[in-house]
């Protein structure tokens, strides 16, 4: 009895330490693979994460890429645009200075008869200003004046303004006690606008400011002519 007692204690112990061990292997065998599969598991993600920057910096290339390449193209279509702009306004400038040259141009030689009209009335005698055909042509030339004014002609007043170049030409300078230096004396022929352009400057008289005074005779002029009028009374004297 004394052994058989001695045995089972031991036999006991021996089946609780098998069971201990069958219970620590599976979690020796975790432990075990938890240490040696990590690495690997490092290794990949490197990789991975390698993958991802190279295909990020790519993107970020071709989104630069694609950014200059639509700068560019903006760039270009507003220089398209800003040339198309400026080759209309250009194309209107030409148009409207073709306009203005032509009508200049014309107005221009409908002057002269003009001129006609009122150098007519200016000589024409008194005794045929109530006649009837005066009066027609006083309407035709109203009518003609009209026409001008309608297209923006104006005459240029010359007569004692300050002589402008730009507006006036000079026929003579002449000295003038009435008129200050510089200014119009008389317009000889009407000089006419139309707008902002000339289309005939006046032909005017300027004077020249007052005549110049006569300057007295010299006294050593005045003192020989008394010597020598001296001299011959003396000589007729003795004789």
């Amino acid at each position: 009895m004394t052994e058989e007692q001695n045995v089972r204690p031991d036999a006991e112990d021996q089946d609780q330490v098998e069971e201990l061990v069958q219970e620590a292997a599976p979690a020796a065998e975790v432990k075990a693979e938890s240490q040696t599969e990590p690495r690997p598991k490092e290794e990949g993600d490197v990789q991975e994460g390698r993958a991802e920057a190279e295909e990020l910096d790519a993107l970020r290339q071709e989104l630069e890429e694609a950014r200059a390449k639509e700068a560019e193209y903006l760039d270009g279509w507003q220089r398209a645009r800003a040339e198309l702009s400026n080759a209309r306004k250009r194309f209107q400038r030409e148009q409207q200075r073709a306009y203005a040259n032509a009508k200049s141009d014309l107005l221009i030689r409908f002057l002269p008869v003009i001129d006609d009209f009122e150098r007519a009335f200016e000589t024409l005698p008194k005794d045929l200003e109530s006649d009837t055909w005066v009066e027609g042509v006083k309407l035709v030339q109203s009518k003609a004046q009209g026409l001008l004014e309608q297209e923006g002609v104006a005459p240029i007043d010359a007569a004692g303004q300050e002589f402008d170049p730009s507006l006036h030409q000079a026929v003579t300078h002449e000295p003038s006690e009435e008129v200050p230096e510089g200014h119009v004396i008389a317009e000889m022929q009407r000089g006419y606008t139309v707008g902002d352009r000339v289309l005939r400057p006046c032909m005017v008289r300027v004077s020249a400011g007052p005549p110049p005074e006569p300057e007295p005779a010299e006294e050593s002029d005045t003192e020989e002519a008394t010597d020598s009028a001296e001299e011959e009374t003396a000589s007729t004297v003795e004789s």
